[in-house]
């Protein structure tokens, strides 16, 4: 049963009592990306993620990293373009401690610049590890391609540029107008009493926030092709369509096609370019929901001598599934499929903490694992079938990575 809390200020508290574990994993989201963010203050979320771990008042970076070592746990944090997550996972008997250092993390990070030029350099050097691997690049590409200068086209880590201006003023202003308490949800998921919540609420229940500026609107999809030339082995190449926001009604017409698609092993572009022509190591389809669009993502790597051949493949499968639809096959499987990854991934107090605050942050409501089943069996093949014609159009985006850097010749 999960258990919701609004704190008097606003935040939220999602609690969800495992008696069956050990173990509990507590969560601050953050309804703040690079989404949130613009030209002047790109990657300012992600950066301060970093700074979280970076010293408090009372704590140094390294006390930090020792409280949760020396218990046994795990911190960490992570962005994406619409959230920012702070959690931690401990045992169950280290759950105060756990939720104490986050609330020092969240509330008294000092920013002082000895440490954020030192941090600088540690996110330096994740973008240019970020551009040595190609494969990861192009998705940022096709991103820019669809959304042009939407900031849900903007790359997560920033520029080196923007970096260069952050200084401690900067980061408290943007934490006190964008980490407001009605914009923040503090998820709980393991070994825990209902009466956690008042802990939590000791901590976050009475702070204020600012005022938070408004997220620009709804992106238009645009079709664009971007091509890059970068002294790469292979050529990465992804094909964007416009997809579906978070918690559209048809969700789960999409979530079955694309992974009949390109989602598993047994996906038609993996057996199509990989297993049949032998194309391609790494082909598959993702789709990727935001709070008002999506996009739905085909990805191959291949020769650059072959890259007019995998995107034919690519088109060919694709128009095949639209004129002749999924089958009855495809469809059993692709539902017991995810049900069944489902139902594993309940099992860790980890992904049920992350699926607790992303549904509270995003959608404000939660499904019971009966409902969300109902959902998939109710899922029909005319309905994946209609699907597969509505989102597989002629207006797509496409981004290249190559040698050459040309676009293949049959787009």
């Amino acid at each position: 049963m999960i258990k919701k809390y609004t704190c008097q200020n606003g935040a939220r508290v999602v609690l969800e009592k495992i008696p069956t574990v050990r173990s509990v994993a507590i969560g601050v989201w953050i309804g703040t990306g690079s989404r949130d963010e613009n030209k002047e203050n790109n990657g300012i979320s992600h950066f301060l993620e970093h700074m979280f771990f970076k010293g408090t008042k009372t704590r140094s970076a390294r006390e930090i990293a020792e409280s949760f070592d020396s218990i046994g746990g795990q911190v960490n944090a992570f962005t994406s373009k619409e959230y920012t997550c702070y959690y931690a996972k401990v045992l169950d008997t280290h759950a105060h401690f756990a939720l104490e250092v986050l609330a020092d993390m969240f509330f008294n990070s000092t920013f002082v610049e000895e440490e954020l030029d030192k941090e600088k350099k540690v996110v330096y050097e994740e973008i240019k590890m970020y551009e040595d691997t190609p494969d990861d690049i192009v998705h940022d590409l096709l991103s820019k391609a669809i959304y042009e200068n939407h900031p849900l086209g903007y790359p997560i880590l920033g520029t080196e540029e923007t970096l260069a201006t952050f200084n401690g003023e900067k980061l408290k202003q943007y934490v006190h107008n964008m980490y407001t308490p009605e914009n923040i949800v503090i998820s709980i998921a393991g070994n825990i009493e209902e009466s956690f919540i008042r802990e939590v609420e000791q901590f976050f229940g009475s702070y204020e926030g600012g005022s938070r500026e408004k997220a620009e609107g709804k992106p238009a999809f645009h079709s664009n092709q971007i091509a890059r030339k970068k002294d790469t082995e292979q050529a990465h190449l992804c094909i964007g369509f416009d997809g579906l926001q978070v918690g559209h009604e048809n969700m789960y017409d999409l979530i079955i096609l694309n992974n009949i698609l390109g989602g598993s092993m047994s996906s038609r572009l993996f057996q199509d370019v990989r297993e049949q022509k032998g194309l391609a190591y790494s082909v598959f389809s993702y789709h990727s929901a935001f709070q008002d669009s999506g996009i739905v993502t085909l990805y191959g790597g291949t020769g650059a001598n072959q890259l007019d051949e995998l995107f034919g493949t690519m088109q060919d499968t694709l128009n095949k599934l639209k004129q002749e639809g999924i089958t009855s096959k495809e469809l059993t499987n692709c539902k017991e499929q995810l049900k069944g990854s489902l139902m594993l991934s309940l099992e860790s107090t980890n992904s049920r903490m992350s699926r607790n605050g992303k549904n509270e942050l995003l959608l404000g409501r939660h499904r019971s694992l009966d409902e969300i089943i109902e959902q998939i069996d109710a899922v029909t093949k005319n309905g994946v079938d209609e699907m597969a014609n509505t989102i597989f159009t002629d207006d797509y985006s496409v981004a290249l990575i190559s040698p050459s850097g040309e676009l293949p010749k049959n787009i």
